[in-house]
């Protein structure tokens, strides 16, 4: 089992900003998530971000998260589904591994819906993701699979379609449904194939996907080879795993102080996840380096060490293969 002096739970703007100033300090950090940029992914033009005119969702969370890598933070694509606290600080149980953490940031504000349906489970990590930009490259040269709706679906097959050979988008509506531009650009695609009004009813491989069954309206089956699908359902709060473990309003809103603090030393919190009532992109990212910074704190006080009040001082970035 791994172990970390800072467990983030959570990819989008409030996760990848602690995640950056924990490794910034030095202290070893892991991101648990499912995807990287949440709901900012379904943002195609956000224009009051500082220091952007203009720009995608997508592009900002790509940018965080290379920068919070480039300072050594390290990324596990999956879901927790359990937190417990012992003598030896925090247990993080996710569906394929477990973790141990001097101190947790809470920043997974909503988490990607699941398909449901038969093999999602047994597969997740094995070809199911639910990450475009995450484990797009994995699948290079690949057919692969979107079922989902929306912009999001769209988004995904659309950035898809630049690395692997072919993508089936699988969607419920009887037609696309979105942004104009993206649908223009899906339809102009020639390596994406849409079919509407059909879902995927099972999901099938021996260790890794290697096929799903989809079913149309008219509930004609038919079978697809494919090297991974990507879900792209949306999103929903789950706060539910931590509900005993930290202090929730009525809303399943994590409870948190000024410097983020949860009901529990030793755990923070931050974003969309929070009971702070603007949901902003820069807000999460604001609120994401302040549980970062008391996050360090208290793992500085656990091994005698004196406070940190900002984060000035100049740290030159990991290169990679160092």
């Amino acid at each position: 089992m791994k172990s970390y002096e800072i467990a983030v739970i959570g990819g989008a703007f409030a996760g990848l900003t602690a995640a950056m100033y924990s490794a910034r300090q030095g202290l070893s950090t892991l991101v648990v998530t499912k995807d990287i940029g949440g709901q900012g992914l379904l943002t195609t033009d956000i224009q009051n971000y500082p220091g952007f005119k203009s720009i995608s969702g997508f592009d900002l969370a790509s940018k965080f998260q290379e920068q919070a890598i480039e300072y050594g933070a390290e990324f596990e694509y999956d879901e927790v589904t359990g937190i417990s606290q012992d003598s030896e600080g925090f247990l993080l149980k996710t569906t394929q591994a477990e973790f141990r953490a001097d101190s947790v940031i809470l920043a997974f504000g909503k988490t990607p819906r699941d398909l449901g349906v038969k093999g999602e489970t047994a597969f997740k990590g094995k070809g199911v993701s639910y990450c475009a930009i995450c484990d797009g490259p994995l699948f290079r040269g690949k057919e692969v699979a979107v079922a989902g709706a929306g912009d999001h679906a769209l988004q995904a097959g659309l950035y898809l379609s630049t690395v692997a050979s072919k993508v089936q988008l699988i969607l419920r509506s009887q037609k696309l449904v979105g942004d104009e531009e993206m649908i223009a650009s899906v339809n102009a695609s020639e390596n994406i194939e849409v079919k509407t009004g059909s879902q995927v009813t099972e999901i099938l491989g021996d260790r890794q996907v290697n096929r799903l069954l989809v079913q149309n309206s008219a509930k004609v089956p038919e079978e697809i080879p494919v090297s991974a699908l990507f879900v792209e359902m949306g999103y929903l709060a789950k706060t539910d795993f931590v509900k005993e473990f930290v202090n929730l309003n009525k809303d399943g809103e994590i409870m948190i102080d000024a410097n983020c603090a949860t009901s529990r030393e030793g755990v923070y919190a931050a974003g969309d996840v929070t009971n702070q009532p603007f949901k902003q992109a820069i807000i999460s990212a604001g609120q994401g380096s302040i549980a970062a910074l008391s996050a360090i704190n208290f793992v500085y006080r656990k091994k005698g060490k004196g406070p940190v009040k900002s984060d000035w001082k100049f740290i030159s970035a990991k290169k990679e293969g160092t």
